[in-house]
């Protein structure tokens, strides 16, 4: 094949925007975001949605357009360029901070702390300038060198970011932009691991310093799965502004539009696989916007470009753990109706008070919560506008579907135990649909699992 006629690699696992425009990497075109962003930003920025949904990349790309030395090329032809005024007066302009938190965890405090400092480490070191700047004096260049070192206080922790974006101040004479990707990863892991109370004060520590009293701040943008209560890291922090699954604003930033999945598919002559593709990741619904997951996209179609044959296959299920949907279908025995889940197996709605609003060492203290969190983190998605905090929920599509499936036979198989005959009737059962022999083999689960 002459070079003229190779098709754009698929980007797997390519979270930066530089790579993906240097590499020869597909890209779906979501630089729309940063107009939207400029025309109506606030102080601190809150973007919530599932995990594979495209929010790394999409901070990745806010700091390629915003920081100082900024290629320009790199967004030719994109739908930003467009926007000459604005790119005149924004891109490449701005000292940027940018951590992702989406590796801060570890089995103890210790090492998830050890973990945070790493990654201010990091980016102190990617502004090794300041310690030749004419504007800084001595105490302030050894103040970088203090966020270059691994054994830093809690003190110098706490304060790094702000005091980050004041020296990128004193620098450049410029409000400093501060990116925060996975910004709840870390209170995610220590809930799960036992140390979420330290971990919590040593995040809201930071952020208070950050986010809250800084005044070398021009505007913050965090990324997370969960809107984690305000009282709980962000006391006191004036009017954030807070872009959920909900929204309206920015709902077709994360994501493929049908639009787009169309084109890809139509870019790589799958065009013929548009209805497997569609019944197997399509089906979110962010804001008024019906989105797939970019991740299932991506990855079938780069698996069809070598297998045009090859049937559609669970890739978001396999990126995390799926113990969410366990501890919701335990609670079958506790008071969940049974045909709750049936109905959304089957593929119905019910409808339910949704909170947005959570702390993670009480996720899993209610029906209520469990609900809310199985919408926030992509298991369950919305049909129709919410009425208030009432939603009508139900499974996005194929690949979830299995999950509620898979981890009810997997139940199954533990309450069993060694009755392998009764464990293969059910499975049997299952795969087939027959309700009765289902409710039969296993009644304490019954035909909530159809």
């Amino acid at each position: 094949m002459g070079i003229e006629n190779r098709k754009k690699k698929l980007p797997i696992g390519i979270e930066d925007f530089r790579e993906i425009r240097t590499e020869g990497f597909y890209y779906v075109d979501k630089t729309g975001m940063i107009r939207d962003l400029l025309d109506r930003w606030g102080k601190v920025n809150l973007f919530t949605r599932p995990r594979r949904f495209g929010k790394s990349l999409n901070m990745s790309m806010f700091r390629t357009f915003f920081e100082i030395g900024c290629d320009k090329k790199l967004f030719d032809g994109l739908a930003i360029s467009g926007e000459e005024e604005l790119c005149r007066e924004y891109m490449g302009r701005f000292p940027v901070v940018s951590i992702s938190l989406k590796g801060v965890e570890a089995g103890d405090y210790e090492t998830a702390r050890g973990m945070l400092v790493r990654e201010i480490n990091r980016e102190a070191r990617r502004r090794k300038c300041l310690l030749e700047s004419g504007s800084l004096s001595e105490n302030e260049k050894n103040m970088v060198l203090r966020l270059m070192e691994s054994d830093m206080d809690d003190e110098t922790l706490c304060c790094s970011l702000c005091e980050l974006s004041e020296l990128l101040w004193k620098h450049y004479g410029q409000k400093t932009i501060i990116l925060i990707d996975e910004y709840d990863v870390p209170l995610a892991k220590a809930s799960d691991r036992g140390y979420y109370d330290q971990m919590i004060t040593l995040i809201r520590g930071m952020f208070n310093q950050a986010l809250k009293t800084n005044d070398y701040l021009q505007f913050a943008v965090l990324t997370g799965c969960l809107r984690v209560a305000r009282e709980s890291i962000f006391t006191g922090l004036n009017n954030p502004k807070v872009f959920s699954i909900t929204s309206v604003r920015f709902d077709e930033y994360f994501g493929f539009t049908d639009q787009e999945v169309r084109e890809m598919l139509r870019y790589y002559e799958l065009g013929d696989r548009y209805d497997s593709v569609k019944k197997w990741y399509d089906g979110y619904r962010f804001g008024n916007v019906e989105v797939y997951c970019p991740w299932d996209v991506i990855n079938f179609c780069d698996d069809l470009c070598d297998d045009p044959y090859m049937e559609p296959r669970d890739y978001w299920s396999n990126t995390s753990g799926n113990g969410i949907v366990r501890h919701f279908i335990e609670k079958v025995d506790r008071g969940l109706t049974k045909g709750e889940i049936e109905a959304l197996v089957a593929g119905e709605t019910v409808t339910k008070e949704v909170h947005e609003e959570l702390t993670y060492n009480r996720l899993y203290d209610s029906i209520d919560n469990l609900w809310s969190v199985l919408f926030m983190t992509g298991y369950l998605t919305m049909r129709g506008k919410p009425e208030g905090k009432r939603v009508e929920l139900t499974i996005p599509n194929m690949e979830i579907r299995n999950i509620f499936t898979e981890q009810i036979m997997a139940m199954f198989k533990e309450e069993t135990g060694k009755d392998g005959k009764m464990l293969e009737e059910f499975c049997d059962a299952l795969r087939a649909g027959q309700a009765e022999e289902v409710e039969i083999k296993s009644p304490g689960l019954g035909t909530a699992i159809l």
